[in-house]
């Protein structure tokens, strides 16, 4: 018999609920844009267009002054299963999840990233009782801020009791970036016969999770399922690329970018967040990583 197919909705994430909330905030966040004038004679003001992209910018004189708070998503729970499984926190590969979730979309403008911070919200404040998690996760995060070329500024760290649930914490962050001078600013100028170049993954990097999880729970091994001379748990593990350097140096060198998009979430969706009416061929597809046959082939998706 035919296994019925898994989607994003029967896992409880469902985009058809989440966007219409999303479009109501950034709408009442519209709204206050005109807070920011009185400051520096009114030099200061939003770049509208931005507004449900992944990167928000505040235009000045000379430069975009770029925002972007991101999180990482359930994909620490799969750290959580394979440090009790094997010894091994994997900490410091969330770390630079997170962090791959912050800078990859502000680089999508242009922007480069200034500072990163750290949100990191837990259940219970045993939970910095382990040393070897807490180092490798500080390690992690330093490691990916070089990565991003960036300063880690600081962060915040709640107990947050009876919400967030103990042994488990909330991973998120923010970060601070610029656009200068304004040219750099990528900004969806897509012309006819333009190439469309796709960079390689690592593998699911942090989205998805959710899914991944609930394919995990119906294997007789779990997370210790043989994958590709691994593991199920490993390869849902491998740590999210960092893009900053490839974009900075692409720019430095005076290539044009029209447009870059991060292919995550809504999916090929995503090409056409520009606001230009266009129309795209992919004529090429690099073979996907083994994670994706197999996560196709255990959760029936299609």
């Amino acid at each position: 018999m035919k296994s019925k197919t898994m989607t994003y909705a029967d896992v409880g994430v469902d985009y058809e609920a989440m966007d219409p909330f999303k479009r109501m905030a950034q709408l009442a966040g519209r709204e206050t844009s005109g807070n920011i004038a009185r400051l520096n004679g009114g030099e200061f003001h939003e770049r509208r267009d931005s507004r449900g992209d992944s990167v928000y910018l505040i235009e000045t004189q000379d430069s975009y002054l770029a925002h972007v708070e991101e999180g990482l998503g359930t994909k620490n729970l799969v750290a959580d299963a394979m440090y009790k499984l094997t010894g091994k926190s994997y900490y410091d590969q969330i770390a630079q999840d997170a962090v791959a979730m912050i800078v990859n979309d502000m680089i999508t403008l242009g922007a480069l990233p200034l500072s990163v911070a750290m949100h990191l919200a837990v259940g219970d404040s045993n939970w910095f009782e382990d040393e070897e998690r807490c180092h490798d996760l500080v390690a992690g995060w330093r490691g990916a801020c070089d990565l991003a070329r960036c300063v880690w500024g600081g962060g915040e760290t709640p107990t947050l009791k009876d919400i967030v649930a103990p042994g488990t914490v909330v991973l998120s962050g923010s970060a601070m970036g610029i656009v200068k001078p304004k040219n750099r600013l990528i900004r969806g100028n897509i012309k006819p016969g333009d190439a469309i170049i796709l960079v390689q993954s690592s593998g699911i990097h942090a989205n998805g999770l959710t899914l991944a999880r609930r394919i995990a729970d119906k294997l007789p091994n779990g997370y210790n399922t043989e994958l590709s001379g691994g593991t199920y748990g490993q390869a849902l593990l491998s740590p999210t690329h960092i893009y900053v350097g490839l974009v900075e140096d692409c720019l430095n060198a005076g290539i044009d970018i029209h447009y870059a998009v991060n292919i995550t979430g809504h999916g090929w969706r995503k090409l056409m967040r520009s606001m230009r009416s266009f129309t795209y061929v992919i004529e090429r597809l690099p073979a996907q990583f083994p994670i994706f046959d197999f996560i196709q082939r255990h959760g029936s998706i299609f």
